[in-house]
Formats: C-alpha cells, structure tokens, sequence
C-alpha cells in the first residue's frame, strides 16, 4: 500500500471524527494562548523516491516514532486566513529504515509548526524540523556513523476537545550527513504521519 493511499484514509478517518463531534464552540484564542505547553507522540510512514533521477537507488522504506515537547511562544496572531499561532520545540525521534538494508537513525529534532486558525476545530499547519543523530544506515548513497534528518510538510488536526487533537500529514523528508563523511548522496523520502497532541498550561 502507497504512502498516499495510507495519508489519504487517515484524512478520510479525521474528517468522519470531526463530523461526529458535538457542536459546541471551539475557542482557538484559549486553546493556542501565549505560553500553553503541547505535547505529542506521532509515528511516521516513508518510501524512498528517485529525486535526483540516479540510474541506481536503494529502494529504502522506513517507520518512525517520536515524542514532541513544544510551546507556543506568543499566542495568535497574523490577519485573514494567516491567523494562528507558532509552535516551537523538541523531539527525540528513532526512525527505522526496512527492506532491502535494516538500520536505524536516532536523534533530537528541532521543530516549528505554525498552526492556521480559521476553520474552527479543523486546524491546519505547516511544519519544518532538522536535527543532528547518530546511525548504522550504509547504503552506496550514505554511509557513516552520525547524519541530519531534516523534514518539511504540511497537514491539519482536528481537535476532539479544547485540549486534545488528532492530526496527520505529507513530510519530505531527507538524511544526509552534510559531506562530513563519504559517500553522501543522501536519501529523500515520502512520507505520511499520524499523531495525537494534548495543550495545557
């Protein structure tokens, strides 16, 4: 199954939650308040793809899981449809990489999200992180003991209640170990995610 059939029923299953809530009025100024805390465990689903046209490639796919502590510096803010708030923090993240070549990355990220506020309980967001960890992976295209994972996506949550939400997304995602080792063509995957984030102060 694709990574895009897989995002596509996680899409489908938020957007049949989110229609079976109650009605009750979402207060995006309370829940994204300067100062509130999040905290998120997710879990990641990724194939390798060919951006650079390589005549030959390891056909890698990878899992991950990860565990994000955040805070929203300054609450919401921004005019129309660029209302929201900005999320800032760290996630221990271990990603597994499957078939033909199993091996791991594990390491600490650096994410920002920023959450757009305009659709009541259907929150969508944009999101980057890049972080520094240590790995077995050795393919032809990476091949050394220390890599960045870098990332860039895109998704929406949809909160259940004020203080609890479930989201899922499309991550670009590449690791590569920024040439302090040979060989370093890097490795760039599709990926989808899934998670769940709890706000409190």
């Amino acid at each position: 199954m694709s990574v895009g059939v897989r995002l596509l029923g996680s899409m489908i299953l938020l957007v049949s939650t989110a229609l079976a809530l109650p009605a009750s009025a979402f207060d995006a100024n309370t829940t994204f308040a300067q100062g509130t805390y999040v905290l998120s465990g997710e879990g990641s689903y990724g194939e390798r793809f060919n951006r650079e046209g390589f005549s030959e490639l390891t056909d890698l796919k990878l899992w991950n899981v990860g565990l994000r502590a955040s805070i929203l510096p300054f609450g919401v803010a921004g005019p129309g449809i660029l209302r929201g708030a900005l999320e800032a923090g760290l996630e221990p993240l271990y990603q597994r990489y499957l078939d033909p070549h199993s091996a791991f990355w594990a390491g600490l990220m650096i994410v920002a999200r920023y959450h757009f506020l305009t659709l009541g309980r259907f929150v969508p967001y944009v999101e980057a992180a890049g972080g520094p960890g240590g790995t077995d992976l050795n393919v032809k295209e990476i091949d050394s003991n220390f890599s960045f994972v870098l990332w860039g996506g895109a998704g929406v949550s949809v909160f259940l209640t004020d203080t609890t939400a479930v989201y899922a997304g499309y991550r670009y995602e590449h690791n590569s170990n920024a040439g302090l080792a040979t060989p370093n063509r890097g490795v760039d995957f599709h990926a989808g995610v899934f998670g769940v984030s709890y706000y409190f102060r």
